[in-house]
This record gives structure tokens, sequence and C-alpha cells, in this order.
């Protein structure tokens, strides 16, 4: 491997640490607490680790935190109401429906039930507007971290060519808005971009969001490019033995193969470790934006678009 590492895990420790200065600020100079609330419908068993993260990161930043845990029935109107009383809350700066929901729940009707200013998950219709035509928004918790990271190890962006793999509305339109934003050349592929090897040869800048585990082999990565990798996928591991149940145990990789890609790249983000740890932080990071915006006060540096 000749590219260098760049660590999801410790820039993450970095952001929740300016996350908690900022907060310290906001509760000793303006007496203000921002404080995130997340709803779980269901008992989907990623989902409930996942928010259980959240919440203990939330309270460790010195942030409050309030959990909904509702049955895998509850109906859409009850939801609802829940998220109209989260609208007008006013010590909750931040409201996250955890995803995906429950079949018979309409998941674009209750992302866009969110009030916009406390959408920290960038989802609802407006704040995806806002971003699209350069305008102050909420912006997506992954696309944010990646671009962060780029920022990071980069410096300027500006004049980049930049190609996202992936055409999502979480992930690979956002992050095509972001990086435009920044300056740019940006090309949106997938997986029918033909000669889509060739596309990928030309970027300074690719990120795989494409969701097919490691996609993407080394001989498509131009000579010092920087990849971010996306994706967290689960395959067999054969080599790694079998559970106690008999089944093959698994192991996570990314979209794109790490070992071939790093042999060409100039840096490279690992699964896991890499931009998996950046989205909660960002989700903490833009609760506090949300606060700062719903007190009118100076916005925090270096923690949104």
């Amino acid at each position: 491997m000749s590219a260098t590492l760049i660590d999801g895990k410790a820039f993450a420790a970095t952001v929740r640490e300016k996350v908690a200065g900022h907060v310290a600020r906001l509760k000793e100079e303006h007496d203000v607490t921002p404080g995130l609330a997340v709803v779980l419908v269901g008992e989907d068993p990623a989902s409930q680790v996942y928010v259980r993260s959240k919440g203990k990161m939330t309270v460790e930043v010195g942030m409050n935190s309030y959990e909904y845990k509702l049955d895998a029935d509850t109906s859409e109107a009850d939801l609802l109401a829940l998220i109209d009383k989260l609208n007008k809350d006013a010590d909750v700066h931040g409201i996250l429906v955890q995803l995906p929901l429950p079949g018979h729940l309409d998941e674009d009707l209750v992302i866009n039930a969110i009030d916009p200013a406390k959408d920290v998950d960038g989802f609802h219709i407006s704040n995806v507007g806002l971003l699209g035509t350069g305008q102050k928004s909420m912006v997506p918790c992954t696309p944010l971290g990646s671009l962060m990271m780029l920022r990071d190890h980069h410096g300027s962006l500006s004049g980049m060519n930049a190609v996202v793999i992936g055409r999502s509305n979480i992930v690979g339109k956002p992050m095509a808005q972001l990086l435009l934003g920044d300056s740019c050349t940006v090309t949106i592929a997938h997986s029918r971009t033909k000669d889509l090897a060739d596309v990928v040869r030309r970027a300074d800048i690719v990120v795989a969001a494409v969701g097919r585990p490691e996609m993407v082999p080394g001989d498509w990565i131009k000579q010092g490019a920087t990849v971010i990798d996306v994706g967290i996928n689960r395959i067999d591991a054969p080599e790694k033995g079998t559970n106690e149940d008999g089944s093959v145990k698994t192991r996570l990789v990314g979209d794109c193969h790490f070992e071939s890609c790093a042999a060409r790249a100039g840096a490279i983000t690992p699964v896991p470790g890499g931009v998996g740890p950046m989205t909660i932080a960002c989700l903490l990071a833009n609760t506090v934006t949300a606060c700062c915006r719903a007190n009118g006060l100076a916005e925090p540096e270096g923690l949104t678009a």
C-alpha cells in the first residue's frame, strides 16, 4: 500500500471534540443546550445499535438526547403527531427519524413532515432544494463528513476533477452538489455509465457510493487520486471460519477493492474506519448548527459546508 490512509475514526473524534467545545460555550455564554431527538419505529437490530450509539455520543458532547421508541405497528397518524410535537418543542433543535421505516409508513411523507430547520439528516425536500441551489441548508451527514475529510487532506478542492459513483438522494446527489460548491468539476456516474472505468480514471477525487462490494478495482484509479469509499458491505469470509450455528463468518468491505486501489491512490479511506464514523459526528455537528440558527447565533466554523 502506497496511499495515505485517511483515518475517519480519528477525524470524527476531532469533530466531536469541536462540537463539545461549541456546546460548552453555548451553555456558558447563552444558557442554551442543543437537543437531538431520535425516533425509532420497530425493532430492526441494526437500527437499534445505531440509535444507541447516537444517544451515547450526543450525551458525551454535552447535548440533550431525546429518544422515542415506537412499536413496529405504530400508525402513520401517531408518528406524524409525534413529529409535530417535536417541531414545536423549543428544546429540540434536531429531529432524526431512523430509516428504514416499516413498510406501512410513507418515508417521504414522514421526512417531509419534519421542520426543515430541525432536519439534521438533510433529507427534507426543502433542504435538498436549498443545497442544490447553493443556499444555506441542513446538509446530509455522510456527504458532509466526506467533504470535511477531503478539505482536510487537500485544503482547496478548486478545479479538481471529481467523480461520484452512485446517484442516491442520501449520498450521491448531495455529494456532487457539495463538490460543485467547492468548485470541483463533477461527474455523477453509476452502474450503467458507459465506459465507467475510463470515466473514473480521469478523476482526481473518486467518491464510491454505489452499494456494490469491491466494485471499483485498482486499475480504475488514476495514480495519486484521492478515494473516498462510502460503501459498507458485508460479504462472506470463509477464511475466518464459521459461527456457532455453522454459518460462514463475514467481513466488511467497501465499494472499492481496498488493496488494489490503495496501491495507486494518493490517499484512501478504509472500510471500516473511514467515512462511517464521520456520519454520527456530522449529525452532532448539524444539531449544533441548527441550534445556533434557531437562536440567531453565529454558526460554528468548520462544522458545516
